[in-house]
């Protein structure tokens, strides 16, 4: 029985916010559900949270990987402390699943909630699983993952493939697009630019600049541009001195709506970025962070730009007088938009969020999955998966129920349903 779940880790949008949409589906079955959340001070998660009414404890840990060798050495102290506080902070909440999101501050909880026999699960996002989830693979006892192939660091038997959950929020907008998608398309007024919860330097700096390249103070549209903290003012200044109409943000609360008010998308290629854009479907030129480890951003863009549903342009490349050319051509043609956001949403899971908590509640117990009855004897594993491109991994197509590689309580394939909406 789920009553009281731990969600260890964030530091970035990219790791808090699937984490986040597990707690809302477990919330939205189990009303009376106690949720505590474990971070550290520097994270999105202190930023968040807080505001959001949510409990938060801090951890005084910092990340070993792309460290100089004293940082290194200093973090590597900062562990067993952090172990020792993690270990006190499950001894008195006493939860029945310990849930890690991602970043360095998910080891020291996951690892003492695996010590202590706790159940313990982790969502890899990314194609590529960095140094903190390669370390918990031995000790946790499910793995959500996104692609196929990161199966073999967990192992087969631990391993469910569900897709990046997104939050529910992004469900309702992928529903009114799926219900009519001319009147959405005609609806998105704007130029939405993200460079991820942290901001984006380079494009902070050249994208106002090619957006006036493509003559969009002449457009019937206007820009919404997430900067990060720390250039907020340098690129509302920009776009004012260009004459163009645009909010500059640090950060986007209402970011569904945000996707759904946009005729284009400008952003980095992040796993949780990519896993929005394409549940509610939209049209997207993709600037990967170059640095992403193993070029796992490149590669997610590369693949949905071969799918149709994506213009990957590299950072080296991103010269802005061309790339506002590219921009003005796109918006100039509402057909290619329109085919860019339907190839998008084929690769969308906006139900993946329920299909992990259907297997969290078959593993744990808990409110019957889905709002269905008793489960009934196991079947043939799903069929109906399509090979997306999308870092070689198989994507199911909406309309089809499981998608456990080896689900703990197998159930039969059926469409999925959302507020009587059936994704077809």
């Amino acid at each position: 029985m789920i009553e009281r779940i731990m969600v260890a880790g964030g530091g970035t949008g990219g790791h808090l916010f699937p984490g986040l949409a597990v707690v809302e589906e477990l919330r939205r079955r189990i009303p009376s559900l106690e949720v505590r959340f474990v971070g550290t001070a520097r994270g999105i998660e202190a930023r968040i949270l807080p505001g959001r009414g949510e409990s938060l404890d801090l951890l005084e840990v910092t990340p070993l990987k792309g460290q100089g060798l004293g940082a290194r050495f200093t973090s590597l102290a900062r562990i067993p402390g952090a172990t020792m506080k993690a270990s006190s902070l499950i001894r008195s909440f006493e939860p029945d699943l310990v849930l890690g999101v991602g970043g360095y501050a998910s080891g020291p909880v996951l690892l003492a909630a695996s010590l202590t026999g706790r159940p313990t699960a982790l969502l890899e996002q990314n194609a590529h699983v960095g140094m903190t989830n390669r370390i918990l693979s031995r000790f946790v006892n499910r793995a959500y993952i996104t692609f196929d192939h990161t199966a073999e660091v967990f192992g087969q038997k631990k391993s469910r493939l569900t897709g990046n959950p997104v939050r529910r929020e992004f469900v309702e907008h992928a529903r009114r697009a799926l219900a009519d998608p001319e009147g959405f398309e005609s609806r998105a007024r704007t130029v939405l630019v993200l460079g991820g919860s942290q901001g984006a330097r380079k494009l902070n700096e050249d994208v106002p600049r090619a957006l006036a390249q493509a003559g969009l103070a002449d457009r019937d549209l206007r820009v919404v541009h997430q900067t990060g903290e720390s250039m907020r003012e340098d690129v509302a200044r920009t776009y004012r001195d260009l004459g163009i109409n645009a909010q500059v943000v640090t950060f986007i609360d209402e970011i569904a709506r945000a996707y759904s008010n946009a005729a284009l998308v400008v952003a980095r290629a992040g796993a949780t970025t990519l896993a929005e854009l394409c549940a509610i479907g939209r049209p997207s030129i993709l600037v990967p962070f170059p640095f992403a480890a193993d070029d796992h951003q490149l590669k997610n863009a590369t693949a949905l730009e071969e799918q149709g549903a994506a213009i990957c342009i590299r950072e080296s490349e991103l010269e802005v007088d061309a790339f506002g050319t590219l921009v003005a051509e796109v918006l100039d043609d509402p057909a290619r938009r329109q085919a860019m956001s339907l190839a998008a949403r084929e690769h969308g899971r906006p139900d993946a969020a329920a299909m992990i908590v259907d297997d969290m509640i078959g593993w744990l117990g808990g409110a019957q999955p889905h709002g269905e009855g008793p489960v009934p004897p196991a079947s043939e594993p799903p069929v109906g998966t399509h090979q997306s491109g999308l870092a070689q991994a198989p994507m199911l197509r909406l309309g089809y129920g499981g998608v456990a590689l080896r689900p703990a309580t197998p159930r039969p394939r059926r469409p999925v349903v959302v507020d009587g909406a059936v994704w077809e």
